[in-house]
């Protein structure tokens, strides 16, 4: 499988990633639907793990199917539903069947989804894994000190939240990111360019965004009602009053249009921001739209979209 994303992160070219939430269900088409506008704008494609602690199909075998479309995944896992034995297993599947990229969270707790009684697991946060995979990747030993072959070979990624509080300590929890094995991380939706201008100082002082490249997290309100939902149902989500007053002055016809053009300046915006290296667009619903939103923010096309990537085999290291 290609490894676009890290030779765009590695080349200091301004990367590109998006998401995509996979179906309720086990209908293959309804991935592709989603992947197949999104080739060629593209470095990679997140596949979410049960994101907000609902149950949806698997990461990995979204990854596959995003592959097939020509896509490069990147596998989302999450601590809240697998213990250290089934989290490095996953890991492991991840590399045999050549998905590129992995992307490390500790997740939402259950009792905020769709089935609040599950059990929630815990057994290891984010940074505890993010140590994990490198270790399997680099020393090729699991957390036990047992030896692994077919030593791993993905991209490490992590998530973090600029604006949840204490707001003063973020920067340094990356650098605990970074330390234990990230080499990029996605951000939370970015509405404040000011403080995410002033957490990216501080990236910058503890010259994180050398040793990490950090992708700004974006993405169009496109009604009141998704407006209203980030702002009193997304944990430590920060939007400014200004963005608030801008959606509800234009007409409710034009609140869509509103929205992808205030996503379009912002991504141009953070752009700016020395240490930036990227954007990762999420758009729930609207990923046929991104494209839009990408060449409105003045951003081309990539590269010639590659051919589907042979799967199951092992890459060279």
């Amino acid at each position: 499988m290609s490894q676009r994303l890290r030779a765009r992160l590695g080349s200091g070219a301004f990367a590109v990633t998006a998401e995509i939430v996979p179906p309720r269900g086990a209908d293959p088409a309804a991935v592709l639907r989603k992947a197949e506008p999104l080739r060629g704008w593209v470095d990679a494609v997140n596949v979410t793990d049960n994101a907000s602690a609902h149950v949806r199909m698997a990461s990995w075998a979204g990854c596959l199917l995003v592959a097939q479309a020509g896509i490069e995944p990147v596998m989302q896992l999450t601590c809240r539903d697998r213990n250290r034995l089934a989290l490095q297993s996953d890991l492991l599947a991840a590399e045999a069947v050549g998905i590129p990229n992995v992307l490390l969270m500790t997740g939402d707790h259950p009792k905020f989804g769709d089935d609040p009684g599950a059990a929630p697991v815990f057994d290891l946060d984010s940074v505890q894994l993010l140590w994990a995979a490198r270790t399997m990747r680099e020393e090729g030993r699991l957390m036990s000190g047992r030896a692994i072959t077919g030593r791993p070979g993905w991209l490490i990624g992590a998530v973090e939240n600029p604006f949840a509080p204490p707001v003063g300590f973020r920067a340094a929890r990356l650098a605990k990111k970074a330390a234990a094995g990230a080499e990029f991380v996605q951000t939370q939706f970015v509405f404040d360019v000011t403080a995410f201008g002033r957490w990216m100082a501080e990236v910058r002082d503890l010259g994180l965004d050398q040793r990490c490249r950090i992708l700004a997290g974006v993405g169009p309100v496109r009604s009141l009602r998704v407006l209203d939902h980030l702002r009193t149902g997304v944990p430590g989500l920060f939007i400014p009053d200004e963005v608030d007053r801008r959606l509800r002055a234009v007409p409710a016809d034009q609140i869509a249009d509103e929205g992808t053009r205030m996503c379009a300046e912002i991504i141009e915006q953070v752009r700016a921001i020395p240490g930036v290296s990227g954007v990762h667009v999420m758009a729930l619903g609207y990923e046929h739209g991104i494209p839009g939103i990408l060449e409105r923010a003045g951003l081309a096309r990539r590269d010639p979209a590659v051919s589907a990537p042979t799967l199951g085999g092992q890459r060279a290291h």
